[in-house]
């Protein structure tokens, strides 16, 4: 078992998006260093996990967002922290559906992880797909970002008041080798940056995804000087209510956030006000943020189900729209999955949110 003091990085303490980003994605323990989460053999499961048709309905939408781009003969399709690879695996098949987007798109992986690169070189195994670090080969044409379950697995900074003064909550190792909560008031630059955002107001608790926007800032940067946009889809919520949403899972079942350290996976629910606040403010145009079911059932999700059933036996049509309900049911991923797509180019009506 990794020593909880690797964790640590030589410091002292370390604040709460430092700490767990270290336990997340250190090269030789981190969590995502060494180990597949994904799937009913790993920790949890994702939409393209569930059914291919939220992935095929994804490929579609993209589709459909290049031509209101107006069909650009080159332009780039970026996917941030594709997991297995599952999603994009099922993207290529759709992709190859419409020779001319197919001959257009420049495809992208986003990926911090050099064993999960391996495990996505191994399921998609196709020489259209670049990996990269960062997003220097972007360099010419629009550019479509996307992410599913990207966001929340980037470690946030909590802060609270206390007689009105902001604290910064940190993580340190007790003499009998424990890891406690201690506390510092917070720097001016972070004190500045929260009191930029409406959404954190008149909050005792904030949850704040400093190391989140600063990688929605490159990507910002992108979108603002090719055009083009960035679909995101997550689990989180529209009104922060003063709640540590921080969250352990392993093997499909809820975990002790400070136990399993490298073994369990830690991921926070998104703010999506905060997010729309942030793109306005880098002059983006945003469209209004939409539920899983709203995006999935606009999209006609349930018309492709349908059409594909009528050759399926008894059993897999039981299996499929078993799957589809995991994914639109208002109590299980149609609610609580957001869908906020920003953008910046002319056209204003795009598939799925209208």
């Amino acid at each position: 078992m990794t020593s909880k003091k690797n964790f640590f990085s030589n410091s002292k303490k370390l604040p709460v998006d430092r700490f767990f980003n270290n336990v997340l994605f250190d090269k030789k323990n981190g969590y995502y260093s060494s180990k597949n989460p994904f799937g009913g053999k790993g920790d949890f499961l994702t939409s393209p996990g569930v059914s291919n048709l939220f992935s095929e309905i994804i490929g579609i939408w993209l589709v459909s967002t290049w031509g209101s781009m107006g069909n650009p003969k080159k332009f780039n399709i970026v996917e941030l922290g594709p997991g297995d690879g599952s999603l994009m695996k099922v993207l290529i098949k759709t992709f190859k559906k419409f020779p001319d987007f197919n001959n257009a798109a420049d495809i992208f992986l986003y990926e911090k992880s050099n064993f999960l690169k391996n495990l996505q070189k191994k399921n998609i195994n196709n020489s259209k797909v670049k990996w990269i670090n960062d997003f220097t080969d972007l360099k010419k044409g629009p550019v479509i970002f996307f992410g599913n379950e990207f966001f929340d697995a980037i470690p946030i900074k909590q802060f609270f008041y206390k007689e009105k003064i902001l604290f910064e909550k940190y993580y340190c190792l007790s003499r009998d080798k424990k890891i406690i909560e201690t506390y510092k008031k917070a720097s001016v630059i972070d004190s500045s940056r929260i009191a930029k955002y409406k959404t954190l107001k008149n909050l005792k608790f904030i949850e704040f995804p400093k190391l989140g926007l600063d990688e929605l800032s490159k990507i910002v940067k992108k979108i603002s000087s090719l055009s083009g946009g960035l679909l995101l889809i997550d689990y989180g919520y529209l009104k922060p209510d003063n709640q540590n949403t921080l969250q352990s899972d392993i093997n499909h079942q809820k975990n002790n956030l400070l136990e399993n350290l490298g073994n369990a996976d830690i991921t926070s629910l998104v703010n999506f006000k905060l997010l729309n606040e942030f793109f306005i403010q880098n002059n983006l145009k945003v469209k209004n943020i939409i539920t899983q079911k709203f995006f999935l059932e606009k999209m006609g999700i349930m018309e492709r189900a349908n059409s594909i059933s009528k050759k399926m036996s008894f059993r897999e049509q039981s299996n499929l729209y078993l799957r589809l309900k995991r994914l639109i049911d208002l109590k299980l991923m149609g609610q609580l999955f957001k869908v906020i797509f920003t953008y910046k180019f002319k056209e204003d009506n795009f598939l799925g949110f209208k």
